[in-house]
């Protein structure tokens, strides 16, 4: 089998499958509908439960501050290739808040669960390459053509040294917070994709936040 067969053959997402954020700190990313990527995953390996199927490892809240609570799913992904029985399980944790603070005080979102189990979905979904011309514009083959759709990022300079990154997961893990618990607070509350993504303002605030718990 082909290395990078089922790599390039969900790596391209369909124009209608995608939407632009038209305001907020995601202002002008992709959204990718999530129901493209079962949509994928079945296209690829055959039904949910036959040809691909998920199990849930863990569900959690975890109280932050000031009263909010996040919600996380760990999973693992399981496909079937070529006839070749189960796979090895392909990890995905996602998250969401379940208690958030907002101008008009805290809210419960009783969906919180189901939007980290798709927001799992969606990490372990990146291993197999299903929608990584978005994660990735610049990884382009011989055979790819100029796509409009395609993100494309601004090159931004960071803030942050390794040294300072490693120093916000130290701290975090010895409050008992996972590295994965970290990157979706980040995530969440600062909408960037990983520490290094951090501001200095941010990366102090969070630091504090974290030496308090």
């Amino acid at each position: 089998m082909e290395n990078l067969k089922i790599y390039n053959a969900v790596r391209k997402v369909p124009s209608e499958a995608q939407k632009t954020i038209p305001f907020g700190p995601m202002k002008g990313k992709t959204d990718i509908n999530p129901m493209w990527r079962i949509k994928a995953l079945t296209e690829q390996f055959g039904p949910c439960g036959y040809g691909w199927y998920t199990e849930i490892v863990e569900e959690k809240l975890v109280p932050i501050d000031d009263g909010q609570v996040a919600a996380f799913v760990k999973i693992n992904l399981f496909i079937m290739v070529e006839g070749k029985g189960s796979s090895m399980p392909i990890p995905g944790t996602g998250g969401n808040m379940f208690i958030q603070k907002t101008k008009n005080g805290l809210q419960v979102n009783d969906e919180c669960f189901k939007m980290a189990y798709t927001d799992a979905i969606s990490v372990a979904c990146k291993a197999l390459g299903v929608g990584a011309d978005i994660y990735w514009g610049s990884d382009k083959t011989k055979y790819d053509v100029p796509d409009t759709d395609v993100e494309k990022k601004p090159v931004v300079k960071k803030e942050l040294t390794d040294a300072q990154v490693k120093r916000l997961y130290t701290i975090a893990g010895k409050k008992g917070i996972s590295n994965d618990q970290v990157k979706v607070v980040i995530k969440k509350e600062y909408k960037k994709d990983s520490a290094n993504d951090l501001s200095k303002k941010e990366y102090d605030e969070l630091v504090k936040r974290l030496e308090a718990k």
